[in-house]
């Protein structure tokens, strides 16, 4: 199982309209079962989801306190993903969320404001050193303040080549407990939504590939090597230069 977190500190930056968009996406692509989460206290994902018609993704109750032994339970339960929607603010709380993720995503409109308010979350994911992408949400096509945007955050990080530009579409269909690619899975927010999550998706693969590979790999035995200050094990050339 991998826990995506959504995380700005800016308010308004999209992330619980793209928390619930992903994890519908995961579980029509049958990257199942998902379940979300909604850490917020204005409780926005948790009343969308209560609209909702359709059995997935699941939602589930918890708190900040029993955070990890929930999510101990959904991995019990074989859950593959989990998606957490949280507050708009920089708080010891939602560094704990981070803590509990195998991914943070961070939602960010291309606006001076926004980049400006991005270092705060920034510190944060860093201080976890969780992996982190960047989401251009609320984009405008082809403008050129989208593009210095994504470059500006790739000075601080992997930004995702897939936008999300800002679209009626997006909010409006999250009315009813949908969203935009059950409405209307032609309509363009579906596809930049797709390409999204397609985008993530291959990273936590190779995120659970590269956890994989280091709990298999042997441990590297060292004989006869004499050790660094720091305790590590010299390098063999150094090691036979030191013998000889």
């Amino acid at each position: 199982m991998q826990v995506i977190s959504l995380c700005s500190q800016k308010g308004g930056s999209g992330k619980t309209t793209l928390t619930g968009h992903l994890a519908v996406q995961a579980a029509l692509q049958g990257h199942g079962p998902v379940a979300l989460i909604d850490c917020d206290p204005q409780g926005s994902l948790a009343a969308w989801w209560n609209s909702r018609e359709a059995a997935q993704p699941a939602f589930l109750e918890t708190t900040l306190a029993t955070l990890g032994a929930d999510l101990q339970r959904l991995r019990e339960q074989d859950f593959r993903y989990v998606f957490i929607d949280t507050p708009p603010a920089v708080s010891m709380p939602i560094l704990r969320v981070m803590e509990q993720s195998d991914l943070v995503v961070i939602p960010t409109r291309p606006s001076p404001h926004d980049l400006r308010a991005v270092r705060a979350t920034l510190d944060l994911a860093e201080r976890t050193g969780k992996p982190l992408i960047f989401v251009v949400n609320g984009a405008a096509a082809r403008a050129r303040i989208t593009s210095d945007a994504a470059v500006a955050l790739s000075q601080h990080g992997t930004v995702a080549p897939s936008f999300i530009c800002h679209r009626i579409a997006l909010a409006s269909s999250m009315i009813d407990g949908r969203t935009v690619m059950e409405i209307d899975p032609e309509h363009r927010a579906s596809g930049e939504i797709v390409a999204l999550w397609s985008y993530l998706e291959d990273r936590l693969v190779r995120l659970a590939n590269r956890v994989a590979f280091h709990r298999q790999r042997p441990t590297a035995r060292s004989f006869g090597r004499r050790s660094d200050d720091n305790g590590l094990s010299a390098p063999p050339a150094l090691a036979e230069e030191a013998v000889a």
